[in-house]
This record gives C-alpha cells, sequence and structure tokens, in this order.
C-alpha cells in the first residue's frame, strides 16, 4: 500500500468511529436473549450472538452453578442465572430465546419456550426420539413461533452455492453421498473430583451415555444428514447401521465409532461414518453424481467432473475389448488401469471469505425475529434430520434395516 492509500484508508477509519458516524448508524431494534443450556455449544452459540448488533444476554438457565461465572465472564456483564427454565421463560425482558440443552431434554425445553410465544434458535437435533421430534414440530406449528433450528451449515456461503449448482445439475443426477466426521480424541470432558454416584460425570459428559445421547451420528452426524436431505430434497426412508467401542472403554455407553448406511428413494444413499481415534479425513462430504463430483468441507466446496465419454458403442469403438498379457486372454474390466483417484485442484467454489458458519445462521435469525425475512433452516428441516437421528441411534444398536416415519400431520392443527 503506498502512503497516499494508507493515508486514505486511516481517513476513513477515523471517521467511522468518530462521533457523528455513530449517531449516523442505523439503529436497530433490540433483541434480548434468554439461554436455557450454559454448556460448551450454548456458550459458543452465546459467544456468536454477541456480535450481532443490537443483541444481549438477559438471563441464561442452567442446573450446572459453575456455567454462571463462565457466561459472566463471557458477557463481561453480571448475568442473571437460574436453574428453573420456568423462571427464566416467566421474565418479561425475554424477546428470544436459545435452546443449547442436552438433546434428550430439547422436547421439554421447546416446547415450554414455544408456549411462552417467543421466537427460537434450538440446537440440533431437533428432538431425541421420533415421538419427541414429533411433539417438538405439533407444538411449535401450533404456537404459530419462529423457530430455527441449529443447522448452521445451511447459512455457510460455499455450501448454499454448492448445494444451488447440484440442484441445477452441474454434476448429473446426484445419487450418492459419502460422509465422514473423525476426530482423534475420546470425546469427553474433565469432570471434577469427587463425584459421589458420578453425578457429574453423567450431567457433563451426557454425550456419552445411551439415555442421552444419540452418540457420533446425532451430535455430529445430523450434519451430514441434513445436507443429504437437502441435495436429495427428502428424508431418509430407512437406516442401517453399526457401531462399537474400539479403544476408549470408560464405561461409555455410545460406541467410539459409529457407521450409518441412510436410504432414500430411487436407490439413492448416505454413507456416514465417525471415528474418535484418527482424525485424517477431517469432516468433509462428497456428493456424488453421474456426470461429476462435489467435495464439501467446513471451509470450501470444491467441483470435479467426470471425463466425456459416450455411452453408446460405434463401430471403431467396440462394447469391450480384451486384453493379451503372457499369452493369458482376459476381457477389460480385469484392469484397474484408469481407476487411481483423480488428484487434480477441481473447481473451487468462490463466495468470498469463508467466515463462520454459526455466526452466518445466528445473524440470520435475530433478522428473522426483527421481521427482515423468514427462516431458511425451519422446524420441518429439523424433523427430517432429527427423526434420521433418532432411528438411526436405536439401529445401531440393533443392527436391522429400520424404516424412518415422517411427519404425521396433527389432526388438531386441521
Amino acid at each position: 500500500m503506498n502512503r497516499r492509500a494508507f493515508l486514505e484508508a486511516a481517513s476513513l477509519t477515523a471517521l467511522a468511529s468518530s462521533p457523528l458516524a455513530r449517531a449516523a448508524a442505523p439503529a436497530v431494534k433490540p433483541v434480548r436473549l434468554g439461554v436455557i443450556g450454559a454448556g460448551s455449544r450454548g456458550q459458543e452459540d452465546m459467544r456468536q450472538f454477541l456480535r450481532v448488533p443490537g443483541v444481549t444476554i438477559s438471563a441464561i438457565c442452567d442446573i450446572y452453578p459453575p456455567r454462571y461465572a463462565q457466561v459472566n465472564r463471557l458477557a463481561g456483564a453480571e448475568i442473571p442465572a437460574t436453574a428453573s427454565y420456568t423462571d427464566l421463560l416467566s421474565r418479561h425482558d425475554v424477546d428470544a430465546v436459545l435452546i443449547a440443552s442436552p438433546v434428550s431434554c430439547h422436547a421439554e425445553h421447546v416446547i415450554a419456550a414455544a408456549r411462552s410465544g417467543r421466537p427460537i434458535l434450538g440446537e440440533k437435533a431437533l428432538g431425541f426420539t421420533v415421538e419427541d421430534n414429533q411433539k417438538i414440530v405439533d407444538e411449535v406449528l401450533r404456537a404459530k413461533i419462529l423457530f430455527q433450528i441449529g443447522h448452521e451449515y445451511r447459512y455457510a456461503p460455499w455450501v448454499k452455492e454448492a448445494v444451488r449448482r447440484i440442484c441445477r445439475g452441474d454434476i448429473g443426477k446426484p445419487t450418492h453421498v459419502e460422509a465422514c466426521w473423525n476426530r482423534n480424541g475420546d470425546w469427553r470432558r474433565a469432570v471434577p473430583s469427587p463425584d459421589p454416584g458420578q453425578k457429574l460425570e453423567h450431567l457433563i459428559n451426557w454425550r456419552l451415555y445411551r439415555e442421552t445421547s444419540g452418540g457420533l451420528g446425532t451430535e455430529l452426524g445430523s450434519h451430514h444428514i441434513d445436507l443429504a436431505n437437502w441435495i436429495f430434497g427428502e428424508q431418509p426412508e430407512s437406516v442401517l447401521g453399526t457401531h462399537s467401542i474400539c479403544i476408549y472403554h470408560d464405561g461409555r455407553t455410545v460406541g467410539d465409532n459409529v457407521q450409518s448406511v441412510f436410504q432414500y428413494s430411487g436407490g439413492r444413499r448416505l454413507t456416514f461414518s465417525s471415528l474418535t481415534d484418527n482424525a485424517k479425513s477431517g469432516n468433509q462430504l462428497w456428493v456424488y453424481g453421474t456426470e461429476g463430483s462435489v467435495q464439501i468441507t467446513i471451509e470450501d466446496a470444491t467441483f470435479f467432473y467426470e471425463k466425456k465419454r459416450s455411452n453408446q458403442p460405434t463401430a471403431d469403438k467396440p462394447i469391450s475389448k480384451t486384453i493379451v498379457e503372457r499369452g493369458v486372454v482376459t476381457g477389460a474390466s480385469y484392469s484397474t488401469a484408469g481407476e487411481m483417484p483423480y488428484r487434480g485442484p477441481g473447481e473451487r467454489v468462490e463466495t468470498g471469505p469463508a467466515g463462520d458458519p454459526t455466526l452466518d445462521s445466528i445473524r440470520s435469525f435475530v433478522e428473522a425475529v426483527r421481521g427482515e425475512h423468514g427462516i431458511d433452516a425451519d422446524v420441518h428441516v429439523g424433523f427430517r434430520s432429527g427423526v434420521a437421528c433418532s432411528v438411526a441411534h436405536d439401529a445401531v444398536f440393533s443392527g436391522n434395516r429400520t424404516p424412518i416415519p415422517k411427519y404425521r400431520d396433527s389432526a388438531s392443527l386441521a
């Protein structure tokens, strides 16, 4: 940057920060947030909410008191705290509610918040059981409130553009999605000692126990299920899965690895795998179509295209050929030539800086609360992924292919 450009930039910065500029800035409608569930994910959501102009935190609810001081440090202020969500919902200074409690509590908390008439941002998955998912949708529709599910990748620019191009037909007909989210760590959190009866263990490490957690397939795979639903335009019809405890024999009752296959109409498939002992592949999703493929990660998306070839045999292009080597004649299917993975750069989706999908989704929610637009990842989106997670969680224990029910319209809503 030359001296003139530097001085111009400095002048603009000074002008933007001047009292006159601040006075001229358009006012935003305040949004006062109440939070149910102030653990690690709840605190990350709050951090992002506080980056949106006009948002403040009015109160939090959590049954683990050490969270209160953590939130105060995060907010830089003394935030009223309670262990009772009914007390929080009775406050008159709460405009919208964030629900980031354990998934097994979602139905209780979402239904209560919906009955209070406030907009809700609910962390995924929508509900813990099939019936929980059904009840949440029923209540949200009955209350006619704004509800957004925490599938933040629906708001990531590179994901939205990739899905738009897939639906446009850029890779032909999408038929398969292969997804993984792998880490290298035991997935547990530190627990204060002593801990009589392991009460704190089950409170803090609820993700490790079947009675409170959907396991890796829900906590991580729900994002990939939602993306496959988006791409295929429907929820899966059934699921077959498996899991095991391979490395971390520490008392947990959900697997430290999981593999699931979700069946969609027309023979289409989503396969999802998650490991906790090897992070090589990280978090990514591949969409395979008849004319190309797309790799989607948490930072970017890249398109790859199949080599052009005709499906029609011609006189100078026989249907098959033979290979002769050392006097042995074999069919062409025996040869693996040309089957190495493509190692070229592909065509990266350009949408500007990656940004933070959580912030993007939260900003969009606040705008919806202010009446600027509607909700993209609504309660129906949440149901289609949430119910698949609920069924898949049981399917990995049974090992059976299990049907996934669709939403049943409630007669009371007619």
